[in-house]
């Protein structure tokens, strides 16, 4: 299991998402919006981090908001516990912070 935990923090994408992911539950069409990538590309990434135990999801209507599941060891909660020191991750969730402001709800 640890192998799949190091192969999610390996892709920059995947990364990306955690980070946006960290302390709050996400719909799917506002990760598309600030990673600026098709919804199929988003998705494949979060069934990959489902797949890992990184990320749960629950549905409402056509979408799908995802959040950080709880730690299932000490290492995925090490890994998870880093992602608040990766420089490039506040970027993304500053730009969330904003997308979040200037919107209701995911249409």
């Amino acid at each position: 299991m640890n192998a799949l935990l190091f192969k999610a923090f390996a892709d920059p994408t995947r990364l990306r998402l955690l980070g946006l992911l960290s302390g709050r539950e996400v719909c799917v069409c506002d990760l598309m919006a600030v990673l600026g990538v098709p919804q199929s590309k988003v998705s494949q990434h979060l069934a990959f981090l489902r797949a890992a135990g990184l990320v749960v999801f629950r549905q409402e209507g056509k979408w799908r908001h995802y959040a950080l599941a709880k730690p299932a060891g000490k290492v995925h909660a090490r890994l998870v516990g880093c992602l608040g020191e990766i420089p490039g991750l506040k970027r993304d969730r500053a730009r969330l912070g904003k997308i979040l402001k200037s919107k209701e709800k995911c249409s």
